[in-house]
């Protein structure tokens, strides 16, 4: 078994995959670049490539499958970075990942904390001692309605934290779950945009939900509502909200995914200019909170990403049964 490794990060990743790749007998390498049509060469002789959130679209997955790669593991959630259509069509297959729930869900409701607490304003009057009262005045979660769209294993898990508020929980999916019904009240989509003073996303991305979060849905919205993104920034429409700030009818946003975003985060771009207008304006919002995509990193999170994506590899390999493969 051959694999190589694009954007390895030694820091963080090294010890899980020296570890996993070793106790499989896997032949590692590994590389800090991004695969690209221009560095697929580095994968000829190698099995599979393993991957975060680049972009991997045909032109690249060609230039892949001239070199003999047959299988593609993303050591995230998240699959919507690789076209699978293609992939699927040139013979490559493709796997994910599954890390505990509880990493973004305990960050999501961090977020609404923050948000709720107006901490932007606090923390950067604090920087330049600035410890004035007004305009940083807060309100308590455990008055608050909290709508929650998506009740997948993130979904369910941020709904069974916030049980602990105190507030009252709506919950809208396709499939409802009874675990859910403990903590929630499954509702209609229309009627969560309208009662909801929290709204959060967790689910995701695909053509079907593309913007689900844009001005129609806004204008649905109570004046002041609080938007929460932890997902995907693709389910947002940014010019939409920022439209909406502008003029009040959005409270406030805590977003730690933004449209896009591929080849911003992770990377050291202090000199450079960014090819995101919008995220620019939204960054520059009192009352918006921006994170570069932060909530899956723990220690936790980090190690199975790493074991279950090298796992997914090995069970390929074994052509075995794999619950990870999309």
């Amino acid at each position: 078994m051959k694999m190589l490794v694009y954007n390895f990060r030694e820091f963080d990743e090294g010890k899980y995959f020296y570890d996993i790749t070793k106790s499989y007998g896997i032949e590692a390498e590994y590389t800090t670049q991004t695969p690209t049509a221009d560095t697929a060469f580095l994968a000829k002789g190698y099995e599979c490539i393993n991957v975060i959130t680049t972009k991997i679209d045909r032109p690249v997955l060609e230039k892949l499958k001239e070199y003999g790669v047959k299988y593609v593991t993303t050591r995230t959630i998240g699959y919507d970075h690789i076209d699978v259509k293609a992939a699927k069509e040139l013979g490559i297959r493709v796997s994910n990942i599954a890390y505990s729930p509880d990493t973004v869900a305990e960050y999501t409701v961090m977020m609404m904390l923050m948000a709720k607490r107006k901490m932007k304003r606090i923390m950067e009057r604090a920087v330049i001692q600035d410890y004035t009262l007004k305009g940083i005045i807060g309100s308590e979660i455990n008055k608050s309605v909290v709508g929650v769209i998506g009740t997948g294993r993130i979904g369910e898990t941020v709904i069974r934290d916030l049980s602990g508020f105190g507030c009252k929980i709506l919950a809208y999916d396709l499939y409802e779950k009874e675990s859910v019904k403990k903590y929630a009240a499954y509702t209609d989509l229309d009627k969560l945009l309208q009662e909801s003073d929290i709204i959060t996303l967790h689910m995701p991305a695909n053509e079907s939900n593309y913007h689900m979060i844009d001005k129609n849905a806004i204008e649905k919205m109570k004046k002041g509502v609080l938007i929460i993104n932890t997902a995907r920034g693709a389910l947002i429409n940014s010019n939409d909200l920022i439209e909406e700030i502008e003029c009040g009818k959005v409270g406030g946003a805590a977003l730690d995914v933004v449209e896009k975003e591929l080849g911003l985060y992770y990377n050291d771009l202090r000199s450079e200019v960014l090819d995101n207008r919008e995220l620019a304006i939204l960054k520059s919002f009192p009352n918006v909170v921006v994170t570069p995509h932060m909530a899956f990193y723990t220690e936790e999170a980090i190690h199975d990403m790493v074991v279950n994506s090298v796992e997914s590899y090995v069970r390929f390999a074994k052509n075995e049964e794999n619950p990870f493969e999309v």
